[in-house]
């Protein structure tokens, strides 16, 4: 008897502190972000400071940015880490984020091999650019997986003012099938080889077909100079104000989903956007070669007056 009563007055003692205890409180993130962000290896620089500063320890989901949005609209992360501009500006207006914060950009690229049979080289228009690799029939291989990259493509195949198609594809991710719908070029015959894979597959594969794509300056820089295979690719097209590549971070909405941990998304997007965060990406190098531009503080090292 004794023994009951004092199990029961320690379990009346716990009751308050197993109650309070608010799973939302742990320093665990889960986050959905695009492929660019792991590829490139920024994540790899970011997340141990990330730990060392705040304790938050990050469970990184790397897919293309328009999965990664879905997984903010169905509330299966706590924040997104992405780069579409005008879909993140649509999700935070929808409700599914509280505000979308201004991380860093680097810029879009057209890629193809050093002989450049479309001759494209040199060339600052991207729009001009593509409808010159259509009208040539070089091989041209697309990401043709929702992301950011796969947007930016479409935007600029619709201003090269040749005729579009409209296609929905099956395509499978890490043993997951879902639909894309896209438009690209009409006509297609072999040219046009739409692949449904990140950006580092994605180069891959262009390169062993000597073909052409469009790229993030970060994965490109860290395929081509950061590994012992290396790339026979090269930039081909760059400079146009059209292949700037903006990249933002938004908190999922507590409001729409009470379950994420809204306190600590909070807390990671102010340390990405805080000096020391900002002064991270700006540092982050490879062999000379700066990969990201931050947005928040364009001079983190600049002392605030």
């Amino acid at each position: 008897m004794r023994k009951l009563l004092f199990y029961l007055v320690v379990l009346c003692l716990a009751l308050p502190l197993i109650s309070s205890a608010d799973p939302g409180s742990e320093k665990i993130l889960k986050m959905s972000t695009t492929t660019s962000t792991q590829a490139s290896g920024l994540l790899d620089v970011l997340l141990p400071e990330l730990k060392k500063d705040t304790g938050i320890e990050v469970k990184v989901i790397a897919k293309g940015t328009g999965a990664a949005i879905r997984d903010g609209m169905d509330g299966n992360v706590d924040v997104i880490f992405v780069h579409a501009k005008a879909r993140e500006e649509k999700f935070v207006s929808e409700g599914y984020g509280t505000k979308r914060y201004a991380v860093m950009h680097n810029d879009f690229i057209i890629l193809g091999p050093g002989n450049d049979p479309a001759g494209i080289k040199g060339m600052k228009d991207a729009a001009a650019a593509l409808k010159k690799i259509a009208l040539s029939q070089c091989k041209f291989i697309s990401r043709g997986d929702d992301s950011g990259t796969h947007t930016k493509e479409q935007n600029l195949w619709q201003a090269t003012g040749l005729e579009m198609k409209q296609d929905t594809r099956r395509i499978v991710k890490k043993g997951k099938a879902r639909e894309v719908t896209f438009v690209h070029p009409a006509g297609i015959v072999k040219w046009y080889i739409s692949i449904g894979q990140g950006m580092g597959k994605t180069i891959t594969f262009t390169d062993e077909k000597q073909a052409y794509t469009l790229a993030d300056r970060g994965t490109y820089i860290k395929y081509k100079l950061g590994r012992k295979e290396g790339l026979d690719l090269v930039v081909l097209c760059e400079g146009d104000s059209r292949l700037t590549n903006l990249y933002g971070v938004i908190p999922i909405n507590p409001q729409k989903y009470p379950h994420v941990n809204y306190k600590t998304a909070m807390e990671f997007a102010k340390w990405l956007i805080s000096a020391k965060g900002q002064r991270l990406i700006a540092d982050y190098k490879l062999l000379g070669q700066q990969l990201f531009y931050p947005d928040a503080i364009p001079n983190p090292d600049k002392p605030e007056k």
